[in-house]
């Protein structure tokens, strides 16, 4: 099973290099499923019914999130449909609306689970992630999921890192969002788990990690609040293509994604 898994989908440039590439990937590399990190698809920051949909429709498989999931008040009840394919963090209280797991099935009815984690070194006081993860494995086993993949939101390289090794050769693969750099670290661990701290971003790269340069340097120098907007130009899709054995659970191999969307 070859999965495609792209980075922080940033507003409608992001939207635009999904929309283009993906059916291009599946193609050019066999893929059979294909997940997107969605949490900035709406204006690049949190994710609407209609983004999330759009991306839906461009041949993507399943949606994760991350700490921008609920920027977007619209989003709660649409995480609630039956069926829903947007992940959440796993590791919100109990009660938080949407689901921190799924199972994906290709068309021959392959399986793969997928995991959706926020870290907590810089960022919320969440629940233990990985203490969350143990359980949330342990339902996809029972789901009848042999491989699975985690989606690892969080801002600290040292804690992506130790989720790798902690999981390593539980899963299939554990890959990093959230930074919005793709890093030169892919490889698979020992035991057999396909690995990266970030995966980077599907969207602008004339910005700063997707905002308008100078609105970012802007607040750098001031100090004081400025409203963000998207950047436009240097477009780019950024992700990773995991080769896995579904039977094993283990990866084969894991290769950077990058494309630049025509001008």
């Amino acid at each position: 099973m070859k999965v495609l898994f792209l980075g922080d989908v940033f507003a409608k440039p992001g939207r635009q290099a999904v929309k283009h590439f993906v059916p291009k990937l599946i193609g050019r590399h066999g893929i059979d499923l294909v997940i997107a990190n969605a949490e900035n698809s709406s204006g690049g920051n949190g994710v609407t019914p209609d983004t999330a949909d759009e991306l839906l429709a461009a041949e993507v498989n399943l949606l994760t999130g991350g700490n921008h999931s609920w920027s977007k008040r619209e989003i709660l009840p649409y995480m609630e449909r039956p069926g829903c394919r947007l992940l959440r963090p796993a590791n919100y209280p109990k009660g938080t609306p949407g689901q921190g797991s799924a199972v994906v099935e290709t068309p021959d009815g392959r399986k793969l689970g997928v995991v959706n984690l926020e870290g907590r070194v810089f960022m919320r006081n969440l629940d233990d992630p990985f203490v969350v993860v143990k359980e949330e494995i342990a339902k996809l086993r029972a789901a009848g999921a042999k491989a699975i993949l985690v989606d690892m939101h969080c801002e600290a390289t040292s804690e992506k890192n130790a989720m790798g090794h902690f999981l390593d050769g539980e899963v299939a693969a554990v890959l990093g969002t959230h930074t919005h750099i793709q890093t030169a670290d892919a490889r698979v661990l020992p035991g057999g788990t396909a690995y990266i701290t970030d995966v980077g971003m599907c969207g602008p790269w004339d910005s700063v990690i997707g905002v308008k340069k100078e609105l970012v340097v802007q607040r750098f120098l001031t100090q004081r609040p400025v409203s963000f907007e998207p950047g436009k130009r240097d477009v780019w899709l950024q992700g990773a293509i995991v080769d896995l054995d579904e039977v094993t659970g283990k990866a084969r191999s894991i290769e950077r994604v990058q494309e630049k969307l025509p001008e």
